[in-house]
This record gives structure tokens, sequence and C-alpha cells, in this order.
């Protein structure tokens, strides 16, 4: 069989017939299909593409045009753990992940997957109700586990005074890892930048771009200036050297040099694991399982699980649409605070 291509076509006068003349917008319509989707959801997509194409290869059957018969098959083999010898069957969300993933690249081609034909409807439901599980969710680290990750940086490098004002933030602000990495100095200063910073007298101000468009986070200054994320961001800004471009670089040398580099925000995990570990979080865990459940989302979590205010605050920090989707972040709070039974009189 013919092999398809891995990487979605690109919009060329060529392909689009649009005159010659016009191919500066063709050029700039290009960097606006780049900008609609994050680089994360555009590599995951490009390897799920990947994988179903394999797949189709190795069945001798044709992956263009898009066929809901052979797609249902392909989740089926996902599934099943079927798709390659020795292969895991994968995930729930992982197969709607690669649902979705197929869709975008047939679209791109100018393609439709009609994901309401029975051949796919049905098998995915029947896929949910077999193998759907409650989602796992991350380990939380709470105050008290953010002091003693602090703990566990050294303040005499570039890298510890970084990482001090990266944990602190992404925990302050309820980051996610790429939000935490996509900040900039200033506003636009960089092409790739997801925000900026404003640092205020009483605290600093995050202007970010989400998939929900534009929102402001507030920091306040801390209680002390050891767990301040203002002043640790302060102190990473002078003795880093940085006024311009992008937030959080990588650091060379030992420690003692800062690149110009952007982190990716794969580190903020690494990050949150590496200190969790070594400060000795949840120790009655083994190092694998502890590095299993800490990741950038643990920070998230801890803010929702922590602070002690009225919960459409905390909803309006994480930049949740409802108070739902903040409660699914909260690993301890008061579950019956609002108690039906004794309420409808039992």
């Amino acid at each position: 069989m013919e092999a398809a291509s891995t990487e979605a076509p690109a919009l060329s006068p060529a392909s689009t017939g649009v005159p010659v003349h016009l191919e500066h917008l063709a050029s700039r319509a290009r960097d606006y299909v780049e900008a609609a989707s994050s680089a994360n959801t555009r590599r995951a997509y490009a390897s799920d593409w990947k994988h179903f194409l394999a797949w189709c290869r190795r069945q001798q059957l044709e992956p263009l045009p898009p066929d809901p018969q052979i797609v249902g098959l392909y989740i089926t083999a996902c599934a099943s753990g079927t798709v390659a010898a020795g292969g895991r069957a994968s995930s729930v969300s992982t197969i709607e992940r690669r649902l979705s993933a197929l869709g975008w690249n047939f679209t791109q081609r100018g393609l439709t997957l009609d994901r309401k034909d029975r051949h796919i409807a049905t098998v995915l439901d029947g896929i949910r109700n077999t193998h759907g599980r409650p989602p796992v969710q991350k380990e939380a680290v709470l105050p008290e586990d953010v002091i003693a990750m602090l703990e566990t940086l050294d303040r005499g490098t570039l890298r510890g005074l970084r990482d001090r004002a990266m944990l602190l933030i992404g925990f302050a602000g309820g980051l996610r890892r790429s939000e935490v990495v996509g900040l900039d100095v200033g506003r636009e200063q960089t092409e790739d930048g997801r925000g900026w910073v404003d640092i205020l007298e009483r605290g600093m101000v995050l202007t970010m771009r989400g998939k929900n468009g534009w929102r402001e986070v507030e920091i306040g200054r801390g209680s002390s200036d050891s767990t301040c994320p203002v002043s640790a961001l302060e102190t990473w800004l002078k003795l880093g050297r940085i006024g311009h471009g992008p937030l959080f670089r990588r650091v060379t040398g030992e420690g003692k040099t800062v690149g110009p580099e952007r982190l990716r925000d794969q580190e903020v995990a690494r990050l949150v694991k590496r200190a969790a570990v070594a400060a000795g979080i949840r120790g009655h865990l083994s190092e694998a399982e502890r590095k299993g459940k800490f990741a950038g989302h643990s920070l998230r979590a801890g803010l929702a699980s922590s602070a002690e205010v009225d919960e459409r605050y905390v909803q309006k920090q994480l930049g949740h649409t409802s108070a739902e989707m903040t409660r699914r972040y909260q690993r301890r709070r008061d579950r019956f605070r609002v108690n039906l039974t004794k309420a409808a009189g039992l």
C-alpha cells in the first residue's frame, strides 16, 4: 500500500489555488494554523497519527480516505492491546485522544471522519462501559510539602533560585506546567510566549493566554521572604540578569550560567518529582511510587486543596469554567459540609 504522510499538509498557494502574489498571506495562514493548538497537542496528534498509520500498514488497510469501520477496528485493537505484538491495552482517555487526533489529521487533509457513525460511536461506548475507570489523580503538594521541597534546593546556584521561583509561582498561581514556562518577563517579547508578568508593590499579576482566551492570575506577596513567590521571582530575575524574553530558562555551567532558551514544560514535572522525593514527602511509599504520584499538576491540586477561601476564588485562580472541575482538584475538603440526609429529616 502507498504510505500516507505523517505530516498534516501545509497551506500553500499551489495546494489551495491562491495566486502567487498572495503567497505572503498563505504563509501567514500557516502561522495561524499552528497557533490554533499548543505545541504539546500538535506533538501528541502527530504521534497518534503515526500510530494509526503503522497499524494500517500491518493490517494492509488504506488509512485514506477515512473509513469509520477501519477506525472502529483500530480503537478496538487499542482497547484490547493487539495494535502490535506484545502491546498494552490503551486507556479510555488515550483512545479518546487518538480519535481526536485522527479527526484533526483528516480535517487537515480536507476530509471528514464521522465519529457518530455506528462503527465508531457504538464501539467507543462499549469500550467506555467495559474499560472505563475513575481518573488517577496526581498527589497534591500541600503548603508544608512545598516548604520542605524548597529546603532541598540549593540557594547558592542560579538553578536553585530558578527552581524555587518556579515551585512557588506554580503553587501560588495554581498554574499548569505549560503556563509556568510560557511566561515572558514583559508583554509580547517572544513569538512563543504565552503571557507575561507585572510585578507590583503588593504582588504580581500574570496575564496568560489559554485555550479559553486570556486571563489574569493575581499572586500576592507571602508572609515570609523565604516562601514568597514574588520575592523568589525578583531574586531570580536580578541574579540571573534577566530583563527580557522567557522568564524561566535553562541554566548550564554547574548551575551558574543562564542561557537564552525557554524551559520545556516537562522540566516542571521533573522538578516537582525530584524535590518531592528529596524532601521525603509521602515517605511510606517507595521512591518509584512517589515519582509516579507527583507531577506538574501536583502544584495546581495543592493550591485547590489548601486555600481556605470561598471556592469561587479558587475556581477563578485555576481558570476553571465550573465549580465541579475545581472540586476534582481538591484532595482534602469537607465533603459532608452540606448533609442532605439530615436536611431531609433522617
